[in-house]
């Protein structure tokens, strides 16, 4: 069997870089076919002098202002001259969800770190992926525990599903000192080195709030019959709870190279490369309930779940949005979650039938959320 052919999209990020150097161990199974960047030209110079054979684009649209846009056709591009087998959506935010249609109507499978692919439009893309053959594997570590912990022990025998969250920098923060935190202060994670986006989600729980949307429509488990528990330790990834009362759990050390391997592996089990857990040391395991009066969020991504149609885009736009005004100094922290509801007491109820209107109803809610800035804050220019 020759090597599997890999094209990682996103390269310049935590997860294309952890995808580079899981391609670059293991040299003899896997090949770096092609990969994307958005605008880091000087990084992907470096990436084609080591991977001559490696096919390159710039998903950055050169007539648009706008952060979330990417070139779409660019990436269609790369993956008709690829020849790739699997892709690694490592693109952030929205926009890596054009970049999951593209993949999926050709019929690869897809490594999903994109979270916002099965948020925004989980029902239209496994449609979509059942009709081109595609397998969606997620890369998400709870979501690659999850999925994991289901083939191991069968959907029908499970009744809930327990997501870790390691809590963030604010763990211990009192509510009341929560609005003073600044953005130095929301970037320094204590477990994962991340992206700015999402280590500020994983701050204020959205991140997690987004994991429970896409747990529900990854698995098709009711927003009732999912658990959040904060893991300051990130050694648990995820649990599964049987109809039985027996709760498993998938463990190992906190590194992203772990379920990126796993997803490329699939549907064989890699060899450890990684060191596992030694049990011949200490080893402390706390599980703490979230703090959801401190950290709103999280109750509002249980609430945008349960709702359904257009709320679960409503609130990851909104929050994309508000976590943009905040790295440029525009908001404070506790105002991502104010902005966030805001946006979500607008009706929501519509169903998206095609990503043209998943794409609508996200520029509605953008709309929507800048102009709750403005109002709130007369020298909150637009962002960009």
């Amino acid at each position: 069997m020759g090597k599997k052919r890999v094209i990682v999209l996103g390269a310049g990020g935590s997860i294309g870089k952890n995808s580079l150097e899981i391609i670059r161990r293991f040299s003899d199974r896997f090949e770096l076919a092609g990969f994307s960047v958005h605008s880091n030209l000087e990084f992907a110079k470096n990436l084609l002098a080591e991977f001559k054979n490696a096919q390159f684009v710039s998903t950055k649209k050169t007539d648009s202002k706008l952060k979330h846009e990417i070139d779409v056709e660019a990436v269609r591009q790369l993956i008709e001259k690829s020849r790739a087998d699997i892709v690694i959506n490592g693109i952030a935010g929205s926009a890596g969800l054009k970049a999951s249609v593209e993949v999926i109507k050709i019929g690869l499978d897809l490594g999903l770190a994109n979270k916002e692919t099965i948020v925004e439009a989980g029902e239209l893309i496994f449609k979509d992926a059942e009709k081109s053959g595609s397998t969606i594997i997620p890369v998400d570590s709870e979501h690659a525990a999850i999925f994991q912990l289901i083939n191991a022990h069968k959907k029908e025998n499970i009744e809930k599903i327990i997501i870790t969250a390691s809590g963030g920098p604010f763990l211990n923060t009192p509510k009341e000192k929560l609005s003073t935190m600044k953005l130095e202060d929301a970037l320094k994670h204590p477990t994962w080195k991340m992206g700015g986006k999402i280590t500020i989600d994983s701050a204020s729980l959205a991140n997690k709030a987004l994991e429970v949307i896409e747990a529900v429509k990854l698995f098709s488990f009711p927003p009732e019959k999912i658990e959040v528990t904060v893991h300051p330790q990130s050694i648990i990834h995820s649990m599964v709870q049987c109809k039985n009362g027996e709760i498993f759990a998938q463990a190992s050390p906190p590194d992203m190279k772990n379920p990126i391997l796993n997803a490329l592996s699939f549907p064989e089990m890699p060899e450890t490369f990684l060191k596992p857990l030694d049990f011949s040391k200490i080893i402390k395991l706390e599980f703490i309930p979230p703090r959801t009066d401190a950290f709103p969020m999280l109750t509002l991504g249980f609430e945008a779940a349960k709702k359904g149609g257009a709320y679960p885009i409503a609130f990851n736009v909104a929050n994309e949005e508000a976590v943009e005004a905040f790295m440029h100094g525009k908001i404070g922290f506790t105002d991502l979650a104010d902005i966030t509801q805001e946006v979500l007491n607008s009706d929501w109820t519509m169903k998206p039938s095609s990503y043209e209107e998943v794409y609508d109803y996200e520029n509605r809610a953008r709309a929507i959320a800048l102009a709750r800035m403005l109002a709130r804050n007369s020298s909150c220019n637009k962002i960009y």
